[in-house]
């Protein structure tokens, strides 16, 4: 006796161990998330654009600075050029350049005042650069929900084959007794070729659920750019507690969408784009200053030293300049009317959500109570059809509200999950 139980123990204390051991290896969504984020290709190409808009503002920063440049040339000439002149009768001439000659030089210039247009292209640039990285946070949270879709229909897969293969294996039993039965002359052929048929289809649809969750945990290791075939083992997930107001949580996602906040960024660069344009018609003013080289024996300074303070004023231009700025300005016009209809959308989005959390939570009671009264209302019929009191056809029905009941609590179950984290999405907090 004393063995016996040291064996039990011993084989309780390995069982535990094994659970512990599987419960560590199983994947939390939070690490799904991080793997993810860390790999999807679309979330990198978001990234490199976010990065293309970040060295856009440094374009814009850099027309404050000077502009240098260094020219140089060799020009040959076919005659030397030379000036013509009469004296007392008599034709002069005088060479002014040569015919070979090398020449270079280097220019700076500093914009002093450009209507605005250098300080308008970096605000532009700057609200465009923060709309981007406004779009990569979408780009995250989309991507986070698709994680945890795909996290979502692993685990119901996985729950489906499990009420699958208890089907079949309680009517498996029920196949036996009514074989029993029937070698003993108490119930009828049919009803013994009833229940085989039932097993039948009741291993055809475990098989279904087998390949459904093959394919629901090959989709979620694509996401997570592993290999098709690799393993998946995952945290169980609950369903959210709490009960926020809707109010509150529109409120909250009005302010926190990233989607909402891009468009406004994307409407502000415009409008700073096409102030920049109108500044186009305003004086420009430029100091300019450098070295300059001209090899010419006939001159007596080969070289100078210049400076020029320039101007430029662009009084009619025929329009050119309005009609480009109105159409930014129509542009930014149209992403302002954008963003009013997305409110909406965001608002509907969060009230969809908020019922479909609701819903769940009320399925999940039901289904619950459901799954206890079905069990028992099994047991009932097969004691009855047991002693000759049913029908082998109230034994089927009986099962299959079993497993009908099940599948009904677990599709609740993780609908009351997925439905809490699009909630989240919509409200913009995932």
């Amino acid at each position: 006796m004393i063995r016996k139980h040291r064996s039990r123990k011993f084989r309780g204390a390995l069982l535990i161990a094994a659970l512990i051991a599987g419960n560590a290896a199983a994947e939390s969504l939070q690490q799904a998330w991080e793997t993810a984020l860390s790999v999807d290709r679309g979330l990198k190409a978001a990234r490199e654009n976010t990065a293309a808009s970040a060295e856009q503002v440094q374009v814009a920063k850099s027309a404050r600075l000077p502009n240098v440049a260094l020219e140089a040339g060799y020009t040959a000439l076919d005659k030397t050029p030379a000036s013509k002149a009469e004296f007392f009768g008599q034709s002069l001439e005088m060479p002014l350049y040569q015919r070979d000659s090398t020449a270079y030089k280097a220019i700076a210039t500093l914009p002093l005042y450009t209507g605005g247009r250098i300080e308008r292209g970096i605000e532009a640039a700057t609200a465009a650069l923060e709309a981007a990285r406004l779009g990569e946070t979408g780009d995250e949270q989309n991507l986070k929900l698709r994680v945890a879709e795909a996290y979502v229909n692993v685990l119901r897969a996985g729950r489906m084959l499990h009420v699958a293969e208890r089907h079949v294996q309680s009517l498996e039993a029920h196949a036996r007794d009514v074989e029993n039965l029937h070698g003993q002359g108490m119930v009828s052929k049919s009803d013994l070729l009833s229940a085989q048929v039932a097993l039948a289809d009741a291993r055809q649809k475990s098989l279904q659920a087998a390949n459904a969750l093959d394919l629901a945990r090959a989709a979620y290791n694509r996401l997570l750019g592993r290999p098709l075939e690799q393993a998946v083992s995952l945290d169980e997930l609950l369903p959210p507690d709490g009960d926020s107001p809707l109010a509150g949580l529109t409120a909250r996602a009005l302010e926190k969408r990233s989607e909402l906040a891009a468009l406004g960024r994307q409407v502000e660069a415009l409008r700073h784009q096409a102030a920049g344009v109108r500044g186009e018609n305003l004086p420009q003013v430029a100091l300019s200053g450098g070295y300059g080289y001209q090899e010419n024996r006939y001159t007596v300074h080969e070289g100078q030293w210049m400076a020029t303070l320039g101007a430029k004023w662009n009084v009619f231009d025929g329009g050119v300049v309005n009609h480009r700025a109105g159409a930014v300005e129509r542009q930014a016009a149209a992403l302002s009317e954008q963003r009013e209809d997305l409110v909406s959308v965001v608002a509907l989005q969060v009230r969809q959500s908020w019922l479909d959390v609701a819903e769940t939570r009320k399925r999940l009671a039901v289904t619950q109570s459901a799954i206890a009264q079905a069990e028992e209302n099994l047991r009932v019929v097969r004691d009855r059809y047991a002693n000759g009191l049913s029908t082998h056809t109230e034994v089927l029905d009986a099962e299959t509200l079993r497993a009908t009941s099940e599948a009904n609590h677990a599709a609740a179950l993780y609908d009351a999950a997925l439905a809490g984290l699009r909630l989240r999405r919509a409200v913009g907090e995932l």
